[in-house]
């Protein structure tokens, strides 16, 4: 039976005055005034030939209450809507003589778990506790650790039920234990077991990682099977009961600091209701010398995300930049961080590794950068220092004096200026122009460009004689001078063109092609 409803049955039987030392006659009247009193005309028994109208619906009820796992209410709901008129009584013991139905579940009992081999994992919620952080109480939730043979726990408290309270939770009951066991039970928690099935569960990859990092092997319950792990089951309302509730803690440390001496001095001193032994003392003396050793190197929990390469060559990944080549940018990587470092994935090959940065930071290989871009990204003075040099003696003098200040960060747009104006005039006439004006001391490169533009116009100038005409490229618009003569004909028309007065010679030859 339900355990409220054994309640039900206590709360009317002590009005009724029963105690320990009620007869067996008084009991058997205190019983059925309780069925009347709860049931009322609903628990009758059944007349000769009252299961009769079931005997056609066999099959069905059976479809029902095996493989639909429809409850036995719910089948006498059914069979009301299509006319079959029963008490509940009846149909139950039908169920029960025909179908096989409410009988006692035969169990085996499963053998002892020898020393150090299995441990049971579990989340419970304890109740409200104040957060100092956000200013208000929120809900602590305990990590419960239990070794199966001794019974012995460790309670980890969090206010969150994610993948790094898990870790940490473990983590610290290992070291309670000093040692950790070969087999971890867990049920199928969203953070440890991405795909729950009987056979081939999927499991989280970094926890996967963690096991093999500590050495156990994980086994998941079948879902909704809580028997699977039913020692550290019934810890949860032990811990909440006896620990938690009823107590005052200031915060959610403070509760912690309580729950290790609690594990210790009453959990673990306690005569266990299964075993009838003290949990620390099996512990001690059966238990801890068979765990695996425990290294002294915590697991580094992981954090995994999908990020975009954007123009400037970084990815943001919690907050912090991390640059790659220039053939990435626009494209999706995976990115597993952890307290140390940085590694970035594309298509499953690593393809870079930085040490972490704090939040806001940039950590940045400027080898990613293009060739003609990394240099003043890293404000490189002895590259365009040679850059210059290998285009001339002069220039190489004229870069090396200007980027020889106490602050050539200044001067490095106007040393990228020096080496273009190469591709614009020649690497010849820049030289040129940088010897003179190292000659007068012009230590700027707009001044050089000047130099060049003025050497050009002068030749320019000198390549024309003077007073020479030039001749227009096309002559197709020309006309003869008499062409513009407005003298009328006869008729109005401007036809007969004359020149305006006799003797003038034409602008253009009338035989022009044009």
């Amino acid at each position: 039976m339900a355990r409220n409803t054994i309640r039900t049955y206590l709360r009317h039987a002590e009005t009724l005055g029963f105690s320990d030392t009620t007869s067996d006659e008084r009991l058997s009247e205190i019983a059925a005034s309780i069925i009347r009193s709860v049931h009322g005309d609903e628990v009758k028994h059944s007349e000769p030939g009252a299961c009769a109208p079931l005997l056609p619906h066999h099959e069905l009820l059976s479809g029902w209450l095996e493989n639909d796992k429809l409850t036995l209410t719910k089948a006498h709901i059914k069979l009301g809507r299509m006319g079959v008129v029963v008490t509940y009584s009846t149909l139950y013991r039908y169920a029960r003589e025909a179908l096989g139905f409410g009988g006692q579940k035969v169990t085996v009992r499963m053998a002892d778990t020898l020393p150090g081999e299995v441990a049971q994992v579990d989340f419970g919620k304890m109740g409200m506790v104040f957060d100092p952080e956000t200013g208000r109480s929120r809900v602590l939730h305990a990590l419960i650790v239990t070794l199966v043979l001794s019974r012995h726990q460790y309670v980890y408290l969090t206010h969150r039920q994610d993948f790094p309270a898990l870790i940490t939770g473990m983590e610290e009951a290992w070291e309670f234990f000093a040692g950790v066991t070969r087999r971890v039970i867990l049920d199928n928690m969203k953070v440890a077991v991405l795909k729950a099935d009987r056979y081939e569960p999927v499991f989280n990859r970094t926890f996967q990682d963690y096991s093999q990092h500590r050495g156990f092997i994980i086994d998941s319950t079948v879902v909704r099977h809580p028997e699977g792990k039913g020692t550290v089951e019934n810890q949860v309302r032990y811990v909440r009961e006896n620990f938690f509730k009823g107590e005052e803690f200031k915060n959610r440390d403070h509760a912690q600091q309580e729950a290790v001496k609690w594990c210790r001095s009453i959990a673990g001193l306690r005569i266990h209701g299964t075993t009838r032994k003290r949990p620390f003392l099996v512990f001690e003396q059966e238990e801890q010398k068979t765990l695996l050793p425990l290294s002294d190197e915590r697991f580094d929990v992981p954090a995994f995300a999908s990020c975009t390469v954007h123009r400037d060559h970084h990815i943001m990944f919690k907050k912090g930049g991390y640059s790659l080549p220039t053939k990435y940018i626009g494209k999706e990587v995976d990115v597993r961080g952890d307290s140390a470092l940085v590694r970035i994935y594309y298509q499953n090959q690593l393809i870079r590794t930085h040490g972490k940065v704090a939040a806001g930071k940039r950590s940045t290989n400027f080898d990613d950068y293009p060739k003609d871009k990394s240099a003043y990204a890293m404000r490189d003075v002895e590259y365009y220092k040679r850059k210059a040099a290998e285009n001339g003696e002069k220039q190489g003098e004229f870069m090396a004096t200007m980027l020889s200040g106490d602050v050539p960060w200044a001067f490095i747009r106007q040393a990228q200026k020096l080496l273009r104006i190469n591709d614009k005039y020649g690497a010849a006439r820049v030289e040129v122009a940088c010897q003179r004006a190292l000659a007068f001391g012009l230590m700027n490169v707009s001044r050089v460009e000047g130099i060049i533009k003025q050497a050009l116009d002068k030749q320019q100038t000198q390549s024309k004689p003077a007073g020479t005409v030039t001749q227009l490229s096309s002559a197709r618009f020309c006309r003869p001078a008499d062409y513009f003569s407005h003298k009328e004909n006869d008729h109005g028309d401007n036809n007969g063109i004359e020149t305006a007065s006799e003797g003038t010679a034409p602008l253009f030859a009338t035989d022009h092609p044009a």
